[in-house]
């Protein structure tokens, strides 16, 4: 890609932002944690970064694409980003959120969704939480998906269909996903929600 493509994806988001949009919904999601810190996995050109940054949470960015990055940079120089493969990056760094927001799932080569899910495991601290929110209906579904966090060893515990924490049911064509660490929960919690069928919804 070029660096105008980059450029352009973000012009989008401006052209929103002036005519009164909030494209604000993912981090405000994210701050009803009041996290520290946040890996913004697939940060494209750092939109969510950015406004994550202004409210004060310390962020590092990661993203394969060299021209999002490239805006990214330009927009925010302050923050920490590497263009990296999120499947295979190791920051030796631990956070209390890992973002995928954007779709990044669905932009991730077939094959390779479970080496996405693991190179985001690593990164989530003891106490953290995996936030993911992406389409379905376009070759990676919730079945899927819950699989690979199990197999990094990560547990469902909210699910969601909109970056406004509205209620998820099993028709919605969009869902943001709340895993943690399944060493980090008791077993009484742990097995609540090991229990429930990914597919007909958790909390939320």
């Amino acid at each position: 890609m070029t660096q105008w493509e980059g450029d352009e994806y973000q012009r989008r988001f401006d052209e929103l932002a002036s005519s009164g949009v909030d494209v604000h919904g993912e981090a405000s999601f994210v701050m009803l944690g009041s996290p520290g810190s946040v890996l913004d996995a697939g940060c494209g050109t750092g939109r969510v970064a950015i406004e994550l940054a202004r409210r004060g949470v310390d962020v590092v960015g990661v993203d394969v694409d060299a021209s999002m990055l490239a805006t990214a940079r330009a927009k925010a120089p302050g923050i920490e980003w590497h263009e990296h493969d999120l499947a295979t990056v190791n920051l030796d760094r631990v956070f209390d959120v890992v973002l995928l927001a954007g779709n990044v799932p669905l932009f991730t080569a077939p094959g390779t969704h479970r080496a996405l899910v693991a190179g985001c495991a690593r990164h989530v601290a003891a106490d953290g939480v995996l936030i993911t929110g992406f389409q379905l209906g376009r070759g990676y579904e919730l079945d899927s998906y819950d699989a690979d966090c199990r197999t990094a060893g990560l547990v469902l515990t909210e699910r969601f269909s909109t970056w406004a924490a509205d209620p998820y049911r099993p028709a919605d064509d969009y869902a943001v996903s709340v895993h943690r660490l399944r060493d980090s929960i008791g077993p009484d919690y742990r097995a609540e929600f090991e229990a429930v069928d990914p597919s007909g919804g958790c909390r939320g």
